[in-house]
């Protein structure tokens, strides 16, 4: 017999409430770091409710084929949810502190509003601004403020975001709107379907929130609120000498078939699911598919590292739960990031030359986001006796890149190259920021201008015509063969010994390169030191083979 969803049924209200009290004693994460703490839905903190309030009705899900698609338990695990425990980011915002003093205050406001979101939101309603190292360490306390900045990137940031500006400089920088308080007390919390009254009226009885149907939520304008951020630089008196388009995601997405195609971020970063399926465990309706919230991106050595060092950074899902993400991760690198063909060896003069052919498979640049990212190409061959006759971009244990200037001395960098032969030449495409005397530097808020960005470029991205804040910077500009879907260069190096020649190539790719690591050493202070040990630690495992290819001569 099926109940019938009657408005003003208290019996189904109350039904639906010890229902959602059971779903919260099973779908708070068991972890061991993680002290039992009943789920209040009606904090004191009007603009925002802690996950736990979510996941106790959107966990145990799973597809007709039995995938666990439980949306708790998949976000909990991703970068997002972890936004605030990043070391990296600690290490990078405390850097940027000591680097310009006189800006800390609101240097640690604006990093808060992408990485802690949801207490730098409510301070700045309360007419103050958002704060990063006073919410360290993680899990310090069980106050209302600071489980919301433990809580990351979480279920009511993204869900509350109105369409009002959204693609607009106006939202960028995480500059979003959310709608204040309606006079009947009722916030709005955006999805992809119709709900029925009866089922919003159970929603807002038991978490003060209701669900509207919207369609921006799967737009990537969504996105691009936090995904766009425009800095700016401070010279060493404090003043303001320039700004910087530090991450333009959305608009090298924009300048692309992709965007023309009707292919949001949404499509990629979170797979659909197909249904039927029910996005609820307690009385939700059956779904025709769900987007999977394991928002994949390119930082597997992140979660991996914050899943080595746990108990340290605070980290509440389970071990298996950020192993499963972080290889997630590596099957959308392997297998919908790039490829790489190699052309037919031939001998000229002496040499061996081939071509590499580089294609870019993703909806923007590759890499895209913050600009310790890098890809490049590693290129062995050996000779008919097993010999290496021949080596560029071979990667270290140390994460450093041999033959990359910029590894082996800060102040320089690798150029971009149309054909390499010499093994101390290595074509890596990545951003190089530049101070205004045109110094190579790693810091965010001294920086003004790109001195390289030869970073792949995504299929019907013409670079004659991309904006100055998405263009091509360096040698890649005037490289015919640097193009609208990748990148084709030439190899023509000396070989000895006996063929016939294996030659093999990788594409390889790093989150967070050497350089950007390293410059974090000098900066004094708790952060930056506990992030270079952490990097030390793992950096052998912190790169990813993103393709590869071999051919014989």
């Amino acid at each position: 017999m099926s109940m019938r969803l009657i408005p003003g049924s208290s019996r189904l209200v109350l039904l639906a409430a010890a229902l959602w009290l059971m779903a919260v004693s099973v779908a708070t994460p068991k972890a061991t770091e993680q002290a039992a703490k009943p789920a209040d839905p009606h904090n004191n903190l009007p603009l925002f409710t802690h996950s736990d309030n979510c996941v106790a009705c959107h966990n145990n899900l799973s597809t007709a084929s039995g995938e666990d698609v439980s949306i708790g338990s998949m976000w909990r695990a991703t970068i997002m949810a972890n936004s605030s425990r990043d070391p990296y980011w600690q290490a990078s915002v405390r850097r940027e502190a000591i680097e310009h003093p006189s800006h800390a205050a609101e240097i640690e406001d604006e990093c808060a509003s992408c990485h802690m979101p949801m207490p730098a939101r409510v301070a700045r309603e309360a007419g103050a601004r958002g704060e990063v190292f006073s919410h360290l360490p993680i899990g310090k306390d069980q106050s209302d403020a600071q489980r919301l900045a433990d809580d990351g990137i979480s279920c009511t940031v993204c869900h509350q975001i109105a369409a009002d500006k959204l693609g607009t400089r106006e939202s960028f920088n995480a500059n979003f709107v959310i709608k204040p308080i309606p006079a009947d007390g009722a916030r709005v919390i955006y999805g992809n379907y119709d709900v029925d009254a009866g089922r919003r009226r159970i929603m807002r009885s038991v978490t003060g929130y209701q669900q509207e149907a919207a369609p921006h939520i799967k737009q990537s304008e969504l996105c691009a609120s936090c995904h766009t951020l425009i800095t700016k630089a401070f010279g060493p008196d404090g003043s303001v000498i320039g700004e910087l388009p530090e991450q333009m995601n959305y608009q090298e997405w924009q300048h692309s078939d992709f965007a023309r195609e009707q292919r949001s971020c949404q499509s990629c970063h979170m797979p659909k699911a197909d249904g039927p399926i029910r996005i609820s465990s307690v009385l939700g309706e059956t779904r025709d598919s769900l987007a999977r919230h394991t928002f994949v991106g390119g930082n597997a050595h992140m979660l991996r590292l914050m899943n080595r060092f746990r108990n340290e950074l605070g980290i509440t899902a389970l071990p298996a739960e950020l192993e499963a993400t972080a290889r997630a991760t590596e099957r959308q690198l392997q297998q919908d990031t790039a490829t790489i063909a190699v052309s037919e060896p031939r001998f000229e003069g002496g040499r061996l030359a081939f071509d590499v052919r580089v294609t870019n498979l993703t909806g923007h640049k590759f890499p895209t986001g913050f600009p310790s990212r890098r890809t490049w190409l590693h290129v062995t061959i050996r000779s008919g006796r097993g010999n290496v006759v021949f080596e560029s971009g071979a990667i270290a244990d140390s994460g450093s890149i041999h033959g990359n200037n910029s590894d082996q001395a800060a102040g320089t960098y690798e150029p971009h190259y149309e054909e390499i032969t010499s093994a101390d030449q290595v074509q890596i495409y990545e951003p190089i920021l530049g101070d205004p005397a045109g110094a190579p530097t790693t810091g965010l808020l001294s920086a003004t201008q790109y001195l390289k960005d030869n970073r792949l470029l995504p299929r019907g991205f013409d670079k004659a015509t991309a904006a100055a804040e998405i263009a091509v910077f360096g040698g890649a500009r005037s490289d015919a063969d640097f193009a609208s879907g990748g990148d084709r260069i030439r190899y023509r190096v000396p070989v000895s010994d006996d063929g016939p020649f294996r030659v093999d190539v990788e594409l390889r790719y790093q989150s967070i390169g050497y350089r950007w690591a390293s410059n974090l050493e000098p900066f004094k202070g708790t952060e930056p030191a506990r992030f270079i040990s952490y990097y030390k630690a793992t950096s052998a495992g912190s790169s990813v083979v993103v393709a590869s290819a071999t051919v014989t001569r």
